[in-house]
């Protein structure tokens, strides 16, 4: 039997004596010795299921913890992680959920607490905390929480992701140029990749959320799922607004494609009349910059692509919009993806490489809990906060068409 979740294990286990949990925990051993096509992965979180009812069992029977898990060699009074992933730990990951649900700490959960809000403490001062007990989020539940990004389209699903500190100078790697001609017993002077750089700023996001008190009978794997849901709706939306519609630091907002780029006419902008045409979006691939083209993508919003755009038609009567019939894509337009961005205005259509479009999420996102409301309401309040900002990495890789104002 394999299982997905440490929690679904433990379940499964928690009844067995603690002799059937040596024999299994032996049988692990086994399989991984002798079966080179053994699921690590999958037997990993068996036996860190059966360490954690062992565990329960030497904690009721107030016995000497002996040596359990073959594969690390490790005792249960050994914490096996370090200051380097502790956040990362399966330990840390149980404790933090149980704290932000009320629930008491097991010894190897409460090691990996301490050790995290000692090293968080730095991290917490990038924010505005209203308490000493603001909590990181584990390093897996936030993986969980960037990765909707891709599921949600738009610009976000395509613009680099990173995980730099705030206020460091990133440096950014454009287009090779061209090479050059040699003459004979002349020296070669080395060619150096083109480089942009680019310094997301300091720039905080908060949300505030409200759960029933009896959030604390919660199943740990529950609760994640519904913060990593919640997380994701409120933190990536708002990045993904930012990206396009940022008016920059002086606004308390990231920079987004539309402020953070400087639109000149028959240079990187196609302006037009009353609506677009075909020879419009032909002007917008012939301004844009070579070296951006094999990966640019069309943006726009659903209103302006079936409204507008649906119906053009090229020289030949063709329309220009080609519906992708195996919805992996929306379409393409001269053979280039769309992408759907409702945070687009009507009428608005960019074109651009977006890996040349960024944001930053520093720090990670770190969690506080507030039971202080919870007598009048039966509420719990959970405060997240986030540094996060948005940047256009490299102007010249983007394209604009706009109604002329």
């Amino acid at each position: 039997m394999r299982f997905k979740t440490v929690q679904e294990a433990f379940n499964f286990y928690r009844h067995f004596s603690v002799e059937d949990i040596e024999k299994r925990a032996a049988a692990i051993i086994d399989e991984v010795n002798s079966n080179p096509e053994a699921n690590i992965e999958a037997l990993n979180i068996e036996l860190e299921a059966l360490e954690q009812v062992k565990q329960n069992w030497e904690d009721k029977t107030a016995e000497k913890r002996s040596q359990f898990n073959p594969i690390t060699g490790m005792n249960f009074d050994q914490p096996r992680f370090t200051n380097d992933n502790v956040f990362a730990s399966a330990e840390y990951r149980s404790a933090f959920f149980k704290t932000l649900l009320g629930q008491k700490l097991m010894d190897q959960e409460q090691l990996a607490w301490n050790r995290a809000m000692e090293l968080a403490e730095k991290r917490a001062n990038q924010f505005n905390v209203v308490s000493d007990s603001a909590a990181v989020i584990p390093t897996q539940t936030l993986n969980e929480i960037v990765s909707k990004a891709r599921d949600m389209g738009g610009i976000i699903a395509e613009a680099r992701q990173f995980n730099v500190p705030a206020s460091l100078k990133v440096p950014i790697a454009t287009p090779i140029g061209r090479a050059s001609r040699h003459q004979e017993g002349q020296p070669v002077e080395t060619q150096k990749v083109g480089l942009a750089s680019v310094t997301f700023a300091p720039l905080e996001l908060i949300k505030v959320l409200s759960m029933s008190a009896a959030v604390r009978h919660t199943a740990i794997d529950a609760f994640e799922k519904y913060l990593v849901e919640e997380l994701a709706t409120c933190v990536l939306e708002q990045i993904a607004y930012e990206l396009v519609n940022g008016q920059g630091s002086e606004e308390g907002e990231g920079l987004g494609v539309l402020e953070g780029v400087t639109w000149t006419a028959n240079t990187n902008l196609v302006e037009y009349t009353t609506a677009p045409d075909y020879t419009d979006f032909a002007k917008m691939m012939g301004l844009l910059k070579r070296g951006y083209g094999r990966n640019a993508k069309w943006a726009m919003n659903n209103s302006t692509l079936y409204n507008t755009v649906y119906s053009l038609t090229d020289q030949n009567d063709r329309p220009i919009f080609v519906p992708d019939p195996r919805n992996d894509e929306v379409g393409r337009i001269l053979g280039r993806e769309v992408i759907v961005d409702d945070y687009l205005e009507d009428g608005v259509v960019l074109l651009g490489d977006w890996k040349y479009m960024g944001w930053n999420l520093a720090n990670g996102i770190m969690i506080e809990v507030s039971r202080e409301s919870s007598f009048k309401s039966g509420l719990i309040d959970f405060r997240a906060l986030a540094i996060a900002d948005t940047q256009p990495l490299v102007a010249e890789a983007f394209v604009k068409m706009d109604a002329a104002s």
